[in-house]
């Protein structure tokens, strides 16, 4: 009987326009992730704008703004773990980060539409498609941009393994190089191998010509107590 009384004919249609709104902009969002065939596609974004709409819509019908506010910060948190239940790790790769953010923004724009602003989400819905869109020839001109070494700063490193019986007499003839060649090493530590000893040298961050990195390499490459030399670089934080 409860059910009954308290049913009101205004505030069901007010939920049912914040739920439909929610679903379809949920739906476009997430049309274009089942377009481009990601794990996260169009029911998931669509499931996620409605039920953030209808936990919203809850809290505002039982608390007013502050039961909006409270159920808004579990819903942000909720769809966190959700979207982290995309994300891949495959060897030294991570896939599904951008489908993760996609879940969650789906989120936000099914709370502006249980929140009963459906202008703010049909605005944050064009923005999260446009971001999915046409940000996307961008990152592929930056991803094909050639890296040139000597505008780089990172760190660099010199791996050379030898025989146990040379280690230091090698360890000399690396520092030796490379302060020849004006690139003093930060550091320099030995490991054991099964193959042998490493020495590895860390090198300063800074400015370097691949070139000059290669001759070094090559030439202790060429010493008859060095059985492999190498040299790696990564990006400086």
């Amino acid at each position: 009987m409860a059910a009954l009384t308290s049913f009101n004919p205004d505030e069901l249609l007010n939920t049912f326009i914040s739920l439909f709104i929610a679903i379809l902009l949920g739906t476009l969002i997430g049309a274009e992730r089942q377009y481009r065939q990601r794990n996260a596609g169009l029911r998931t974004n669509a499931l996620v704008a409605l039920g953030a709409s209808a936990f919203v819509d809850l809290g505002m019908r039982l608390m007013g703004n502050q039961g909006a506010t409270q159920v808004l910060a579990y819903v942000a948190s909720g769809v966190g773990f959700l979207g982290a239940g995309v994300i891949l790790k495959e060897g030294m790769n991570i896939r599904g980060l951008n489908t993760a953010a996609t879940i969650w923004c789906s989120a936000v724009t099914g709370a502006f539409a249980g929140a009963d602003h459906p202008a703010e989400a049909a605005l944050l819905c064009a923005f999260v498609l446009a971001g999915n869109t046409f940000l996307r020839p961008l990152v592929n001109m930056i991803e094909r941009a050639p890296i040139d070494e000597s505008q780089t700063e990172a760190t660099f490193e010199i791996r050379v393994t030898t025989d146990d019986g040379s280690r230091d007499a090698v360890r000399e003839i690396v520092e030796e190089r490379l302060e020849a060649a004006k690139y003093p090493a930060l550091d320099i530590r030995e490991s054991e191998r099964e193959e042998g000893v490493e020495i590895v040298a860390k090198l300063a961050a800074t400015s370097v010509e691949a070139k000059e990195l290669d001759a070094i390499v090559d030439a202790l490459g060429k010493l008859d107590s060095v059985a492999h030399a190498t040299w790696t670089s990564r990006a400086s934080d």
